[in-house]
């Protein structure tokens, strides 16, 4: 059956068209949805690999498939070999005819299938073409077991009619933002951006009180995990130990992408998650060796760089508590200066089959010569860039106070060093970044980037603005720079190494500028319709940059827990901020963001203050931030001269 989502929220999703046939309502819970179905005209099977069966006597369909994404990438020392995804689908009507099939044949009655190629569908009886017909179901999935998907049903849903347990998780996160100055469509794009954040990284501990170690369906319980029958226990799979543990944990993480200001964001937004969040990614360091890069079950190599390095530095510095700082330290530190497998000897090219994991690929190269060589690695270039940048990260947390009993000066020191690397890239011939071979010749403006060109990786460097710009000649050769990158249609927002560069200019002593482009991208690069996003969404990174950019602050060097302003997209924004539960004050606070003129064309930024206070820099701290209060912009039509510095 075939059909398009007319209707949406987080909470649903409807088809409503006359012309669709049947209605399909989706309802999701944590790890169950329920969908409800008006009478179909055809059926069109769905096609997983694994194992299904038909229950008549339950009224139940059910079985597993074991596909991922990363299966090709290490070979014979493939994690997770025994990973099986699992599902139960229940239904509020009993069916009158099912079949499975398999290899494209299908079999009548047949209750049960296994193979490579599978479908399973039932038929129920109706009344004549004029009565409606609505059909339940509810599906549940597990990485635990069919008993756990079928549990997992019974804790987040009622009984047909059938609707989740706790259907106001999402309009609880949604209600903390409101706005005033916002046409329909303005709200519909802002509401749906604050949605997309918060999706990932998406939760897989389960809750498995009711699981005993016999249970011959299940993984195996890991060696080091204690439990007893009846203790209230949250296991996960772990598909490194290949085993069930015990505790929270996370996948989906697409940090390349979401470092930048998906995970500063969770911290505002979803605080009580961001702990759980950075302790699986230690979970990933000792069972797997590595914190993930982008994580699906087990590492996948999907990217560059060690952007944990990133998000454990912003968390720490964010005044994030509720995870092991020795460990978080080490992970990051073994990300810094340890190669991986076969550093060089492979190039590492995206998604390369059996390869180790990537992490930091080029590494022994790029501490020898200070750069990553071109003729050795794959997006030579960009891994050069984000791995000072990473440095740079690293640098922060080795700094931290909390970390002084290790006496990591020394260390810090060198990773400072390491973190103006990025001038290693800087051709003075051509004035642009470009990648360079082994024995340090150009390799051409055009080879080793990653999702970018020489336009946007010029001016990827979060972490040390002044710099780049002496680098271009001072700040005025820098703005010229970015008047040309604009003008000449090379900010490509559809990829994230772009999402920065605007604010650059208020780095530069030119916010008039930024304020200008922070607006336009907002305006250009989304909307409410079926192509409301310029490119992939990449896990809420690409929301993550409008949702900041509307509160007018966005984190350009998001290892720093420090926001460069920009210029507020609606007349007023408020933000109920959750409490986090490191803040020993306790208390939820309001940040009040009101910008007069903002939603009718006055971009240009005249004056900010802070609770009554004026505010002449450009930066604020994460602290100034989560201490809410009412910031007051004083907006006009002309740019003014707030903002530049002497």
């Amino acid at each position: 059956m075939r059909f398009t989502f007319q209707t949406l929220s987080p909470s649903s999703s409807a088809s409503s068209s006359a012309k669709v046939v049947p209605r399909i309502l989706i309802q999701p819970a944590r790890s169950t949805f329920l969908v409800h179905g008006d009478k179909p005209d055809d059926r069109v099977p769905y096609h997983p690999n694994g194992f299904i069966r038909v229950d008549w006597d339950k009224g139940e369909v059910w079985g597993w498939g074991d596909e991922r994404q990363d299966h090709i990438l290490v070979g014979d020392d493939l994690p997770a070999k025994n990973f099986k995804g699992y599902f139960v689908a229940q239904f509020s009507r009993p069916f009158s005819r099912f079949a499975t099939s398999k290899n494209g044949t299908i079999t009548y009655d047949d209750e049960q299938a296994e193979g490579a190629v599978l479908a399973g569908f039932v038929e129920f009886e109706g009344g004549d073409e004029e009565d409606e017909m609505v059909v339940e179901m509810k599906v549940g999935i597990s990485w635990v077991s069919v008993e756990q998907a079928r549990r997992n049903i019974e804790l987040e849903s009622t009984p047909f009619p059938a609707s989740p347990k706790d259907s106001s998780t999402w309009a609880e996160h949604l209600n903390r933002l409101s706005v005033s100055g916002a046409t329909g469509s303005n709200k519909t794009v802002l509401y749906t951006s604050l949605a997309h954040t918060l999706v990932y990284p998406y939760e897989v501990s389960e809750n498995t009180t009711f699981l005993t170690r016999a249970n011959s369906s299940s993984p195996t319980w890991s060696d080091d995990t204690e439990k007893e029958d009846g203790e209230n226990t949250v296991a996960y799979y772990s598909g490194y130990l290949d085993a069930l543990a015990k505790g929270e944990s996370y996948s989906g993480y697409s940090l390349w992408d979401t470092a930048r200001a998906q995970h500063p964001l969770l911290i505002l937004l979803a605080p009580s998650r961001v702990p759980g969040m950075i302790t699986s990614m230690l979970q990933d360091w000792k069972e797997g060796g590595w914190m993930p890069m982008w994580k699906n079950v087990v590492e996948t190599n999907i990217m560059v760089g060690t952007f944990a390095d990133a998000v454990m530095a912003g968390a720490v510095l964010s005044g994030v508590k509720g995870f092991d700082l020795d460990e978080a330290w080490e992970a990051v530190k073994k990300n810094a200066f340890t190669p991986p497998e076969r550093d060089t000897e492979l190039q590492f090219g995206d998604r390369e089959e059996n390869t180790p994991q990537e992490v930091r690929a080029g590494l022994t190269e790029y501490t020898k010569l200070g750069y990553v060589a071109d003729d050795l690695h794959t997006e030579s270039g960009s891994r050069t860039l984000d791995y000072a940048y990473l440095d740079h990260a690293a640098a922060l947390l080795a700094s931290h106070p909390s970390l002084s009993h290790l006496n990591l000066s020394s260390t810090a020191s060198l990773l400072n060093t390491r973190s103006k690397n990025y001038k290693s890239l800087w051709n003075n011939g051509t004035s642009f970044m470009e990648a360079r071979n082994s024995d340090g010749s150009w390799a051409g403006d055009e080879n080793g980037w990653t999702e970018g060109d020489k336009w946007a990786y010029s001016l990827d460097v979060m972490h040390d603005v002044p710099g780049l710009a002496e680098l271009m000649g001072g700040n005025a050769s820098f703005v010229d720079f970015m008047d040309r990158h604009f003008a000449g249609g090379h900010n490509l927002h559809t990829n994230e190494p772009s999402h920065h560069i605007p604010y650059l200019y208020s780095l530069a002593s030119a916010p008039d500028k930024s304020q200008f482009w922070l607006h336009s991208l907002a305006s250009s690069e989304y909307n409410h319709t079926a192509a409301g996003l310029s490119g992939n969404e990449d896990c809420g990174q690409m929301s993550a940059w409008y949702i900041f950019t509307a509160l007018g602050f966005y984190p350009v060097d998001p290892a720093s827990a420090t926001y460069v302003l920009g210029s507020p997209l609606f007349d007023k924004i408020v933000l109920r901020l959750p409490t986090a539960p490191w803040d020993e004050e306790g208390g939820e606070r309001v940040l009040e963001v009101f910008a007069d003129g903002a939603s009718k064309g006055r971009v240009y930024v005249k004056g900010l203050t802070v609770e009554g206070e004026s505010w002449e820099g450009i930066e604020v701290g994460h602290d100034v931030v989560t201490k809410g209060g009412k910031w007051v912009w004083e907006m006009d039509d002309r740019p003014q001269k707030w903002g530049r510095q002497p």
